[in-house]
Formats: structure tokens, sequence, C-alpha cells
């Protein structure tokens, strides 16, 4: 097999997106569209995976991180000319190179291995990427020969009536010949309207040499949109979400209303799963077999176990165990562990915190910094405090402890195996085991005080 190289372009900021963030950022259930793009490349085992950026786009560079490396596209001066800033890195190396745009986020793996392929049976110089649309107006359309082979493309502004009868068409994704490409690219000149260097230029320069231009259509027209403004990107979300959303169902997994149930794309689902409408899942989650999620929860970069239910909450960056319940309406924040048999009930806020099998933080509460044992029981009402004001402080409350109702831990401070704090206390000293904690002020009641005063 030929050395396989791609090229992704991804300079252009996206005008008519009317946004401050890079095109190539914009998110599609949870991750950006680039991102889309580089997972579906990852699994063809690339040589060399480049970047065109454009200047001033760092963030790009950012969220690609090590996964490519990177040339600048300092003016924005055309397709052909953004592909020219990878030549330092692509010259003079035999092999084929995928260009595809880093906004058309939906095409899959197998596309894209099916069109290597295609490129390397009809050993052509270059392989465009079609698809046939009902209604291809926009799109430059593929001319064929008698033999069935590309003649040429013509934009739709330049097509004859005859040609706009054509249905097959350019989807902007190509495999050439490396040397062939670059070669090409040097001839390509900007005699038109917008006085840019346009890639599809190649394809002619190609067809005039007497090498071999090939196409490989595929049948998913829709995975080949690409993304110029907000209401093409609602659109790319929805046909991601219905794809993800029937590979889960298909898999065992109930989701009661699948077009207002968001799941992204790395999360893994194990049969069994239930799904209430209003939900969202992102991030690299994790949801065991026989758990239960929503209606309106949302789950980010998190674990859940077996049997577990979030009803209306939210689970950020945590792991949360077998058959424990959550919410309605509780927040567990970034780098919490709840374990197993664990009740985290109404308006309870969970941050930064372990809370081991069999306790209940029933309602009404904030654990924040604090490790809490087995067998713990959390009054209503009652808070860790874990800021001074200058920095946070953990509270520990040992297994097998009763948390009265408004209590306040003053962090730091440790609660012992077996003791009791009473209703109200306000703790500012560590606590023995099997001991009872009041601290509290006395009751006093004035008879008749109010009286007096009127």
């Amino acid at each position: 097999m030929k050395k396989r190289f791609a090229v992704i372009l991804a300079a252009g900021q996206g005008t008519r997106m009317k946004s401050t963030l890079y095109k190539v950022l914009h998110p599609i259930l949870g991750r950006p569209m680039i991102q889309h793009v580089i997972s579906a490349l990852k699994p063809l085992q690339l040589d060399s995976l480049i970047t065109v950026a454009g200047h001033g786009s760092e963030q790009v560079m950012e969220e690609v991180g090590k996964e490519s490396k990177f040339v600048i596209q300092e003016e924005q001066l055309g397709t052909a000319h953004a592909v020219m800033q990878a030549e330092q890195l692509l010259k003079n190396k035999d092999g084929i190179t995928l260009v595809v745009c880093g906004d058309t986020p939906l095409i899959s793996t197998e596309t894209y291995r099916k069109l290597f392929e295609h490129h390397e049976l009809t050993n052509a110089k270059a392989t465009i990427l079609t698809t046939t649309m009902e209604d291809p107006t926009g799109y430059g359309r593929i001319v064929r020969n008698e033999n069935g082979d590309v003649a040429r493309i013509v934009e739709h502004k330049d097509a004859t009536e005859e040609e706009k009868e054509i249905t097959e068409v350019n989807t902007g994704t190509y495999c050439f010949d490396n040397k062939a490409l670059f070669a090409a690219l040097k001839r390509v000149n900007n005699d038109n309207a917008q006085q840019e260097y346009y890639l599809p230029d190649v394809i002619e320069i190609l067809k005039a040499e007497g090498e071999t231009i090939s196409a490989y259509v595929t049948k998913d027209a829709e995975e080949t949109v690409g993304i110029n403004d907000r209401v093409a990107l609602a659109h790319a979300a929805n046909i991601l979400k219905k794809r993800i959303n029937e590979a889960h169902l298909r898999n065992g997994v109930t989701i009661m209303d699948p077009d207002h149930t968001y799941i992204g794309p790395e999360v893994q689902l194990e049969r069994d799963v239930t799904i209430y409408p209003g939900s969202m899942i992102l991030g690299n989650s994790f949801i065991a077999e026989g758990a239960t999620i929503g209606p309106h929860s949302e789950i980010e970069d998190s674990t859940i176990g077996k049997h577990t239910v979030i009803r209306q909450s939210v689970v950020i960056n945590s792991r949360i165990g077998n058959n424990t319940n959550v919410g309605p309406f509780a927040h567990i924040r970034p780098e919490s562990d709840v374990g197993e048999n664990v009740r985290i009930g109404n308006f309870v806020e969970v941050k930064k915190s372990s809370i081991e099998d069999e306790s209940k933080v029933s309602h009404l509460s904030y654990i924040g910094d604090a490790k809490i044992g087995r067998n713990v029981n959390v009054g209503c009402g009652s808070i860790t405090v874990n800021f001074d004001g200058n920095g946070k402080h953990e509270t520990v409350v040992e297994d097998d402890t009763f948390i009265g109702c408004n209590s306040n831990l003053i962090a730091p401070v440790t609660v012992k195996r077996g003791s009791f704090i009473a209703a109200g206390s306000t703790i500012t000293e560590d606590v023995p085991e099997d001991t009872l904690a009041i601290a509290r002020t006395r009751q006093t009641n004035k008879d008749g005080y109010f009286k007096k005063e009127k």
C-alpha cells in the first residue's frame, strides 16, 4: 500500500458564521467540527496529517494539539494556495494525499477508506469524492465522457442548461498523487473574478496532461454537507444526532425521544440504558448497563454505574457508582467520586469530593472538598465550609456518622467514625469517635418580650 497523507483546510475564519470563533471550532454535539474530521481520519493510520491554519488561528492549533502538524496560510488566497502551504512538508514524497475541508465534519472513516482504495484501484492521478443530490443547485457538476470517466468539473454558474440537469456533484474532497499535486499547483493561476487560486483547477491541469481522473461516489449525500453558516451547523448537528442515536438504539439502548436527546460521538452506552427526553450526554462519558438518565439531565466526561438513576441533574467530569440515585436537581461538579447505593437528593451540590457506599446527602446541601465515608447521613441544609477567603480546605467525615440538619462543618475539620453532630451546629474542631457534638448557643426564651415592646 502506498503512503497516505492528509491535508485539512482550516484557514478560513468563516465570516458567514458571524462569530469571533473560528469556523472549524464551532461545536457539534460537544466537539469542535475539526475534531470530527480528525477522528474520522485517525483509523486510516496516515503517514502524515497536516492542518492548514489561518493567520491568528492559535485557537485552532491549540485545539488540535499534537494530533496534527501545522502550516500557516498568512493570506486567504484560495484553496490551491492553502494546499501549497503544505509543500514544505510533503514535496517530493511518493504517496497519496487526501485534501479535505475542516468544515465537512460528517464524512465517515469508511468513506475516506473507500476513496483511497478507489484512487489506487483506478491508478488515477486525482480522484474526486462525489455524491448525487436531488437538488444540486450551487454545486459543481461532474461531467463524464462516453466511457464514464470524469471529463471535467463545471461550476453551477458556468453550467449549460443540460449540465445543470446533472445530479452528480463535487464535494470538495480529493485524493491526489502527491508529486503530481504539487507539480500542478505551481501552474494554477488566479485569473478569475475573486483573484484566488482554486484547487479544482488542478483537475483541469492533470486532465489536459492526459492523466486519469476518477471519481468515487458516496451514496450518503448528507455526510458531505459543508458548514458555512449557523443554519448549516444546526443541520449537521441534526444529521449527526440521528446517526448516533440510531446506532445506540440498534445496540440495545432505549431512547424515549431521539429527536430531543443529544449524545456525543465518543459516548459509550451499554445495553438496557434508558434515556429520557431533554438529556445531553457528551464528551468521554460511559453509561453502564441498566442505568437511567433523565429527563432533562446533562452528563459530560463522566462514568455512570449500573442501574444508577440520574434525574434532572448535571454530572460533569465525575464518577457515579452502581445503584445510586442522583436528583432531581442535583449538581455533581468536576472531580467528584460517588460510590454505590448512595443517595444524592434534590438541590444538592457536590464539588471535588468523594462520597462512599451507602451514604446519603438527601437534600439542600453543599459538599465541597470533602471526603465522606461509608454509611454517613448528611442532614438537610448541611454545608462543608471549604473556603476561608484565601484557600480551599478539606472536610473529612468518617464512616457511620450522622450529620444533623443545618450543620456547618468549618474546614479543615475531621468528624471521626460513629459520631453524631447535633442539628444546627457549627463545627470548628475535630470530633472524636462515637461522640455527640453540639455547637450552638443554648436557647433562651424571653417571656412577654414583644408584648412589652409594643
